[in-house]
């Protein structure tokens, strides 16, 4: 499991609302092991694709995977994209599939992503939408806060969600310099794995889960490990184990 497959549903929704053409430079936001900055490579053959990233863990395996592939056209740089020197208005299009929503300053972060967009440019990003709308979010939480007092689930991961307001994120994208944001709500279920063992293993590898099970002791850990497995096998259908979600499909425009 990693979080490729995770996100497999939400990939052509980001294709569709980034829609890439052929001669297009692409900057790709936190763009983990550079599963979309490969695709908007393959998008944009006569053009290029850079992703960057705060883990260098990722940005290695993604520059080894673009090796593997043979995209010439890609390249990878890790770093914080609200800091991050751009080079000014070169890329015709910014994506980002769920890594804008961890940001320090959000509305210096935004600027600089504007700034590296040329006249016309356009933003195309995933955001989720509200915690209790994501059901991986809730059950994971219901399935912890038992041993948590108080429950550390909600608060172990704050930022994730930290884009969910319509109109927050409007009046964000507006103070950066973005025009015309437009918000599709999505529907796609996330992937936890071909099993239930294969997604409690995916599970246990989450900040709230390794945070709680690191500091409960034995009896504890083995009453939240069967909850989990429960939620799981409530959700495991023939082609594996999915969870329902919610997102904002977001696009935006340089005016």
């Amino acid at each position: 499991m990693d979080y490729d497959s995770e996100l497999r549903l939400h990939n052509e929704v980001l294709r569709r609302a980034s829609a890439i053409r052929h001669d297009e430079d692409v900057l790709d936001i936190g763009c983990g092991a550079g599963h979309t900055t490969r695709d908007a490579a393959r998008a944009a053959p006569a053009g290029s694709a850079l992703g960057i990233d705060i883990s260098a863990a990722m940005i290695a395996r993604a520059r080894e995977l673009a090796s593997a592939d043979g995209l010439s056209n890609v390249r990878f740089e890790t770093g914080d994209a609200q800091t991050w020197h751009f080079p000014p208005q070169h890329f015709d299009v910014a994506i980002s599939r769920f890594g804008t929503m961890f940001f320090g300053d959000p509305v210096a972060a935004f600027s600089n992503f504007r700034n590296a967009l040329k006249a016309g440019g356009r933003l195309a990003m995933l955001v989720w939408q509200t915690r209790e709308a994501n059901e991986w979010s809730v059950a994971i939480q219901q399935s912890l806060a038992p041993e948590d007092r108080p429950p550390g689930a909600a608060a172990a991961t704050p930022n994730a969600f930290s884009l969910a307001d319509r109109g927050a994120v409007e009046q964000l994208l507006s103070a950066a310099g973005f025009a015309g944001t437009t918000f599709r709500d999505v529907r796609e279920a996330v992937y936890y794995g071909d099993s239930v063992e294969a997604g409690l293993d995916w599970i246990k590898g989450f900040l709230c889960t390794k945070e709680l099970l690191g500091r409960i002791g034995a009896p504890a850990t083995e009453r939240v490990l069967d909850r989990l497995r429960e939620t799981l096998a409530q959700h495991q259908r023939t082609d594996g184990v999915w969870f329902d979600s919610r997102a904002w499909s977001v696009t935006a425009h340089c005016p």
